[in-house]
């Protein structure tokens, strides 16, 4: 059974195609500045990455170009073959805790989160609509970046707000990343041989965040009802005190959109650096000896070890730390810094393990109180077991 796994961004689309339930990847197919002026789209064939510039005035137009690639490539003798298409949604409310087939009413509630979610959710329904044009006999699946974690408990998601708030608005912690989150948490319980453990996991990437979870459920979560709170990331301020922004609209004229721009794209390690938000460039000027960089670096591992620490004592202690996604997965000083800092938790690294890039492997020593390991993540293939588990 052929099943399409789709990421549609706002001027982006990433495409998988699985054969499953062997999980084997056929193709893979990220689509750039669509909409924008030098577009181009990058394909692995025979495990080649080509890279080919096209002219892409809307998501339709990335669909039809994509398709065309698979059956040009013979990836599919016909279209028909492809059963089921599984679609990234960012946002869904508290009303799906898990994967849903797509109808009408799908869209409907997808389109009524626009609000929690003004760019992402957009771009959801844009692939969606994409796809069902092209491939109008094959079941689609909506699969929610928060439906992870619905399993948390009252107190660990409502803010202490006016309670109205929440009732009549819907502010309320929803938290992200949940399909990386999910796909982790279940390579834990196949780690340990057990479902039943305490772990934290950090996905540390451009966008970032940590996720405490007992028994493969979530506890607990950083982001909130937007993907901005929680700890600094690449250009996001994390959390701060909302009074900055009545604070700086005061002082300097700017409007709430200009303030809430700098702390959604301004922010984070590119805000405190002001030389990138990519991590790589901050370790290299680092060692250079950039104070700013520096000050950046301790900023993002002061507020990771913040949540770690909450987490450990709101599970009881954990058996397992597990850090994913491109800095988790690639910066071994991140890594490092972390787990020295977690020495009073009886955290104790293996410094030759946390050297590797990229690979699943355990980076404590034998003498630490808690596991931690590289996990790396697969949104793409936990979207396409969801989406095949929905389509039988």
């Amino acid at each position: 059974m052929k099943i399409l796994s789709v990421n549609a961004g706002s001027s982006s689309m990433k495409f998988q195609l699985f054969d499953m339930p062997s999980e084997k990847v056929l193709v893979s197919s990220t689509f750039e500045r669509i909409g924008l002026n030098n577009s181009f789209y990058t394909i692995k064939v025979n495990g080649q990455k080509i890279k080919k510039e096209a002219s892409l005035e809307n998501h339709t137009e990335a669909v039809c170009l994509f398709l065309n690639e698979l059956q040009a490539n013979k990836f599919v003798s016909n279209l028909d073959e492809i059963e089921a298409v599984g679609h990234r949604v960012v946002h869904g409310g508290d009303k799906y805790s898990e994967s849903a087939i797509i109808d009408e009413k799908v869209i409907e509630d997808i389109k009524s989160f626009i609000p929690l979610a003004p760019l992402h959710n957009p771009a959801g329904i844009l692939g969606i609509n994409s796809i069902r044009e092209a491939l109008p006999d094959a079941v689609n699946v909506a699969i929610f970046d928060t439906a992870f974690h619905q399993t948390m408990e009252d107190e660990a998601f409502i803010y202490p707000i006016p309670y109205e708030w929440y009732t009549e608005n819907a502010v309320r912690r929803y938290g992200f990343h949940g399909t990386s989150y999910q796909y982790v948490a279940t390579r834990i319980a196949d780690i340990l041989g057990t479902d039943k453990y305490k772990a934290i996991i950090c996905h540390l990437g451009n966008g970032a965040s940590i996720t405490a979870i007992k028994d493969g459920k979530c506890v607990d979560t950083s982001m909130g009802i937007t993907p901005i709170a929680g700890i600094p990331m690449g250009t996001r301020c994390g959390d701060i005190d909302p009074s900055i922004i009545e604070y700086m609209m005061k002082t300097t004229g700017k409007s709430i959109d200009d303030i809430m721009f700098e702390l959604n794209k301004k922010s984070g390690l590119l805000g405190v650096s002001g030389i990138s938000s990519d991590s790589r460039d901050i370790e290299e000027a680092i060692e250079k000896g950039n104070e700013r960089a520096i000050l950046a670096q301790k900023i993002y591992v002061r507020s990771i070890l913040s949540f770690i620490a909450s987490y450990y004592c709101i599970l009881g202690g954990a058996d397992v730390i597990a850090f994913t996604a491109g800095i988790g997965e690639n910066s071994a000083l991140t890594r490092k810094d972390i787990m020295n800092a977690l020495e009073p938790l009886g955290v104790k690294i293996d410094e030759e393990a946390n050297k590797g890039r990229g690979e699943e492997c355990l980076i404590s020593s034998a003498a630490s109180k808690i596991k931690c390991y590289v996990i790396p993540t697969d949104e793409e293939l936990m979207m396409g077991r969801e989406t095949y588990e929905l389509s039988k």
